[in-house]
Order: C-alpha cells, then structure tokens, then sequence
C-alpha cells in the first residue's frame, strides 16, 4: 500500500494524522491503523496539524512556530517555517484556495499569512490569549475566541473588528465552528456550554441567538460541525464526545472510550465517521450511525492533542 521510491511516499486517498505531547507527528494508514511515517518535533508540543487544501504539506502549530512538512516525502525536516507568534499557536488553518493562512496564539494575536511570501501580513489583538480562530466561507471574515471569554469578527474587507460578543461572562471560550453553507456559528466554552447563533444572510457579522446547549458538565475543548452540517460535535474533558442533531440540537449519540480528555476531533469528508484525539495516548475513528469505535491508532506515549484528516480530492482549478 505503500512503498519509498526516490524519497517519495505513496500516498494514500485518507491523509490521517496526529500529535501532542510527545514531540511527534504520526501519519497512519486510515483503514489498517498502521503508523507508516514518524516525524520528531523537537522544539515543543504540537499544538495542532492541519492539511494544507492541496494535500501537499501538513502544517503543525507549535510553541512559537508553525511549520510546513511534506506529506508526499519522507523528509523529516520542515519544508518552510512561519515565525512571528511569541508564545502557543493554538489554531491553523487555510483560506479555500490555499493562498493564504489565518492562526492564533496566546500572544493574544490573531494573524494572516501569505503562503507564497516570507513574515505575517497581517495582525489583529485580541484582549487575551486567542484560543481558535475559523474563516467564514465567504473568506473575507475570521472569528476569534480568547481565554477571557470574547467573540470577534475580523472583517478582511475593513481590516477591522465588526462585531464582539460575551456569550458566557469571563468563561473562556474553547472552540469555534461554522457550518460551510455558513448559516449557524457555535462556540463551546471552559463551562461544558455551547452557544449557537444563525448568521445574517446580508450582514454575516450580525449574530441571532438559537440555541444554548448544557452539552457537557466540565470543559468542552473542542466542536464541530460535520461537513453536511447535520450534526454538532462536542469533544470534552469528560472524555467523552457527543453527536448533535443540528436541526433540533437533540443529542444523538455519545461516544465513549477514550479513558482521558478528548482535545480534538475530525469529520470524514461524507460525515459518516469521526476521529479523535486524547490524553490517553490514542486516536479513535468512530463510526458515526453506530457510535461504535472502528479502529485505533496508538503509538504515542504522550497525550494526543490534535488530528488532520483529509479524505477529499485536492480541489480542481
């Protein structure tokens, strides 16, 4: 399924990989839960990974450094390095072409990178330090949400804040997701809370409350949206994850066996499956309707923090 020639790895159709605490990045074989290529990350923990739109780089966000790895080579060292965060990248990720990059750090920053060019476009201060940032689909608009309990817009277009909610007093906010046909936004707390909003169709910086959900009794460190939107994500500290109905906010299933927290947590592009990543050392691919542990992925000997699945053809041009 996979073999070297020339220093080229053969790709799989599923990218699947994961990183924490234990100073590596592992690529596995989806379907076998077979941990083809190893790569140490020496200078901190990984924070986060994320596949670049292309598939060719898997991108991780470390302490202070956001660094580019070949996915199609065996090459153990980063291709290219994006330095100007001083402290934790807590979230990475990609304008839809690939052009551009956003992340956010506990430097209380949130910034915009030029994929094709050297040092940090642009930068937007938050208050306190910036947990998880997502783009909207439109592309011109980032939502940030920081420790101290705040939700910004970035509007691209203006280059200025639009819009700043508190949905939770100081309670900091963990995770951010919006739905791609870009009508609902939900932001998961330290509280085990979500809050969902549905978004102005003309003004898209205007936030209407739908919905509050109790969704866990500790912190949530994690949500997300499945790709056909249907369902709602929530990863916790209570070591579970539990399965949404977005169109009543009911709960549709709980997923348990992780022994510790679960920090983070993927959809397959068809949402029929979920990864997921925790502190007990493992990774999980769940089988959405079943609720059911499909395969599992061990090797680290530290806590799984983040996982980048990509399972989709790179976009033709």
């Amino acid at each position: 399924f996979f073999f070297f020639q020339s220093g080229l790895l053969r790709m799989p159709s599923v990218l699947l990989a994961t990183a924490g605490y234990d100073h590596t990045i592992r690529f596995w074989e989806a379907p076998s839960g077979i941990c083809y290529r190893t790569i140490q990350y020496a200078d901190s923990q990984v924070n986060k990974v994320e596949f670049s739109p292309d598939r060719q780089f898997l991108v991780s966000a470390g302490n202070p450094h956001v660094r580019f790895f070949d996915v199609a080579t065996n090459n153990p060292n980063p291709v290219t390095s994006f330095d100007g965060h001083k402290t934790n990248v807590t979230s990475v990720g990609f304008q839809r072409d690939g052009n551009w990059m956003y992340t956010c750090s506990e430097d209380h920053t949130v910034k915009i990178w030029d994929i094709r060019a050297p040092g940090c476009q642009r930068s937007y201060e938050c208050t306190g330090p910036v947990n998880t940032v997502v783009l909207h689909p439109n592309q011109v608009e980032l939502i940030s949400g920081d420790q101290n309990g705040n939700i910004r817009v970035w509007d691209l277009t203006s280059n200025s804040c639009s819009r700043e909610l508190v949905p939770d007093g100081e309670a900091a906010v963990r995770s951010i997701t919006i739905a791609q046909d870009g009508t609902k936004v939900v932001a998961a707390n330290n509280r085990g809370k979500c809050f969902i909003w549905k978004l102005g169709e003309r003004d898209t910086s205007q936030f209407d409350p739908l919905q509050r959900i109790d969704a866990h009794k500790t912190y949530i460190l994690k949500c997300c949206f499945s790709p056909d939107a249907k369902l709602l994500a929530t990863a916790s500290a209570d070591h579970t994850v539990k399965l949404w109905n977005v169109k009543d906010f009911s709960l549709f299933k709980t997923l348990t066996g992780h022994q510790r927290w679960v920090w983070d947590c993927a959809f397959a592009a068809d949402s029929a499956y979920i990864v997921t990543a925790s502190s007990d050392q493992v990774a999980r691919l769940w089988d959405v309707n079943q609720g059911e542990t499909m395969r599992t992925y061990t090797g680290h000997n530290k806590a799984v923090v983040c996982v980048a699945l990509n399972d989709s053809s790179p976009e033709k041009k």
